[in-house]
């Protein structure tokens, strides 16, 4: 069950869910007081050996963000403390309370800064009110995890969605991932970047994106709460093309912030502008996609395909993705942990590819070694392109873990 706010009254809010299917979240009644003091019921499974702990964390959040007279009504189904944190901070803002005001969960010490380069294979979408994906999300082996507050969220829960996961970015230890956030479309996604921003994500994701003016203003945006936090480490940029005008647009839209680090596509609002079928053999979308890879590998960026939504067929997925790393993509989305794998194979240079590369990378030192401009290889002369795109093949796969 869902904490939307339905009450019949403007003093009385809900936030979180609770009920049979749902774990490691709480939902929290909130009503707020004139007087009376802080009074805190608990129901939960674990209460004989957490419930003290629970209810003291209630109350000290309740008084970090400034609430002096209310009841509050906890059904814990297994919550961690940052999830309690963040319900109990969102139903208070429900009612008008804590306004400006923040309960912020025990700091994780944050991963090394994200290169602009990096693998992104894959990335996994999380929903961003959905606490139960998170904790585990890094034992998949996804190369990144998006904290998703645009399509997976309803949009009676944006706002305690964007405290779910500006908590989570602080207190859940996402490992090697990178750690995305995909906004909402603008202009309520300049909410989510003042609320999130400020914890460091290593990449936002802007969806909808049709203008470079668009991105010029996330990026100002962002700019803005780094300097304000004192934040030097880089928060990199990913639009997403869902539309006809975005793609016409795609290399100003790429080129407008230094910051942005990808392009990628969202196939599935993309075919919906054009009126057509999605298909797993992806005919209606190729000028699309080429367009993207084109405008990103212009700009000397990533380019990143969409999603593949049908979790049931890994042999379509696999056929997508080698398509997809022969167009000139490096990554693509993915839905479910079962995808990562397969995902992560399709994307991997062959066995064969890699020798060759080898062998032409050895033939260029070799050259370099003995002073020489011309590259050859038994009898055959290599030309610069082919030593550049052998010394990336190289690279990329010691990245990814196939040579050493």
């Amino acid at each position: 069950m869902s904490g939307a706010v339905e009450t019949s009254s403007p003093r009385i809010a809900e936030a979180g869910h609770w009920g049979k299917d749902v774990r490691s979240d709480v939902h929290v009644i909130f009503e707020a007081r004139e007087s009376g003091g802080i009074e805190i019921s608990l129901e939960s499974r674990v209460a004989p050996y957490y419930g003290s702990a629970i209810l003291r964390q209630a109350r000290e959040v309740l008084d970090e963000i400034g609430v002096k007279h209310a009841r509050v009504a906890i059904h814990d189904e297994g919550a961690l403390p940052f999830v309690i944190a963040a319900r109990i901070e969102a139903a208070a803002r429900r009612v008008g309370l804590a306004l400006g005001k923040r309960s912020l969960p025990e700091q994780h010490p944050l991963p090394a800064p994200s290169p602009k380069d990096r693998l992104r294979r894959s990335r996994l979408y999380l929903p961003g009110s959905e606490p139960k994906y998170y904790i585990n999300a890094a034992l998949h082996g996804p190369d990144a995890v998006i904290l998703d507050l645009e399509d997976s969220v309803h949009r009676a829960e944006k706002d305690a969605a964007r405290i779910l996961v500006r908590n989570t970015l602080r207190a859940v230890d996402f490992g090697a991932c990178e750690r995305m956030v995909r906004i909402n479309q603008l202009p309520l996604g300049l909410e989510d970047l003042a609320e999130v921003v400020g914890e460091s994500p290593d990449l936002i994701l802007i969806p909808k994106v049709e203008r470079p003016e668009q991105v010029t203003e996330v990026d100002r945006m962002i700019g803005e709460i780094k300097a304000r936090n004192g934040i030097i480490r880089p928060i990199w940029i990913m639009p997403i093309l869902e539309s006809a005008l975005g793609i016409e647009n795609a290399t100003t839209i790429v080129t407008a912030s230094e910051n942005v680090a990808a392009l990628t596509i969202g196939l599935e609002d993309y075919t919906a502008d054009l009126g057509v079928v999605k298909t797993t053999e992806g005919r209606e979308s190729q000028y699309a996609r080429s367009r993207v890879v084109n405008a990103a590998h212009a700009a000397g960026v990533q380019a990143i395909d969409s999603a593949f939504g049908d979790v049931a067929d890994m042999e379509a997925l696999r056929r997508w993705g080698e398509a997809s790393r022969a167009a000139g993509f490096e990554g693509m989305g993915c839905v479910h942990p079962g995808q990562i794998r397969v995902i992560h194979e399709a994307f991997a240079p062959s066995a064969a590819e890699v020798e060759k590369a080898q062998k032409v990378v050895a033939a260029f030192e070799e050259a370099q070694s003995k002073g020489l401009a011309v590259v050859s290889l038994g009898s055959k002369m290599i030309d610069p392109p082919v030593v550049q795109r052998a010394l990336k093949l190289v690279e990329r796969a010691k990245a990814m873990g196939v040579i050493s």
